[in-house]
């Protein structure tokens, strides 16, 4: 693919920083930090766009927290400004990163998503016998620095975009080792997360001829008509991730079998026939339920905000088979 150039300045024109701002303030108004930076919106895009006019652009530390479910990690808080800085840089790289996927990988990306995802695994497991089912270790934590600046090297050939992107890949993240890792939770993130995975969706499409596929981030699933193919392309992707990515794959949760055995799948199992809800999403959802409802009852949400909020989870569990499930959970004391 041909590099691209002349993007540095459309990043940090004033009128895409405010486009990044309003972006970046979407469901965010009633925080400190974002209503602080929206009241004083004109001298704070004016200060950003100097500081990265002149290279003297740099983020400020993260802030981090812990999440649970649905399984604990730890994210990293960006700034509020920084977050505008990673809006104002994928305005003009999402169709750069856009041109470079296959079809078949639906994180982070306009009109695919869990749900389609999930969808096309249903199709696989209907066409196919056989899946492959692997997961990297600790994906965002040992992405390479050098080999993801050498990826986007290969796309721009702005090099004082480069050096800004550089910048934030080299922003520390607290308790990663020094030239690896990148912070769960910035949106620039999520883009390079993809990118560096890319590499491995074009192995196994192009090289590999691999016909069913899928992947969702760092969860991905081949689909064959034989289990001895299937075992000769893990030995070709732990080979390539090992070489080319300087990855691993989760050997304990990789599972090679039989479709009718089910493909477990971003809280589901998918069968050709039909998809239930894991276990582990039901606990989840009644949980999210129980403190949606314990909130209304505190007066801490609205009635609307209570029903908009439960209305989205039953939506999510009915791209399973849960009718009999969602009547009994609505009409439960």
């Amino acid at each position: 693919m041909k590099r691209v150039g002349n993007l540095y300045a459309k990043v940090i024109c004033i009128e895409n920083l405010l486009l990044a701002a309003f972006k970046a303030l979407r469901r965010k108004r009633h925080k400190i930090s974002a209503a602080s930076f929206n009241y004083n919106l004109e001298h704070e895009i004016v200060s950003l766009h100097g500081e990265l006019q002149n290279g003297a652009y740099r983020p400020s530390p993260y802030r981090m927290f812990e999440i649970r479910e649905p399984k604990v990690r730890n994210i990293c808080c960006s700034a509020f400004r920084d977050r505008v800085v990673h809006h104002a840089i994928c305005n003009l790289l999402e169709p750069l990163f856009e041109r470079r996927f296959i079809s078949d990988t639906y994180a982070c990306r306009v009109r695919k998503g869990t749900h389609k995802a999930l969808k096309r695994v249903h199709i696989f497991s209907r066409k196919y016998p056989y899946f492959l089912k692997c997961d990297i270790q600790k994906f965002f934590e040992n992405i390479d620095h050098n080999v993801l600046k050498r990826l986007l090297s290969q796309m721009i050939k702005d090099k004082k975009l480069l050096s800004l992107l550089d910048i934030i890949i080299n922003h520390a993240v607290p308790g990663n080792q020094l030239g690896k890792g990148l912070p769960i939770g910035n949106l620039t993130s999520q883009h390079f997360a993809n990118t560096y995975l890319g590499e491995l969706d074009h192995f196994l499409k192009d090289r590999l001829r691999v016909g069913g596929y899928v992947r969702y981030m760092d969860d991905f699933i081949c689909f064959s008509e034989s289990k001895k193919v299937l075992r000769e392309v893990l030995d070709e992707i732990q080979k390539f991730l090992e070489a080319k990515l300087k990855l691993r794959l989760k050997e304990k949760i990789t599972t090679l079998g039989p479709t009718t055995e089910g493909v477990s799948f971003l809280g589901f199992r998918v069968f050709p026939n039909l998809i239930r809800l894991q276990r582990s999403n039901l606990v989840r959802f009644r949980k999210k339920v129980k403190s949606k409802e314990a909130n209304y009852m505190k007066c801490e949400i609205s009635e609307e905000e209570l029903t908009a909020s439960v209305s989205s989870m039953i939506a999510h569990i009915s791209h399973a088979n849960t009718l009999a499930l969602r009547r009994k959970e609505i009409v439960s004391p």
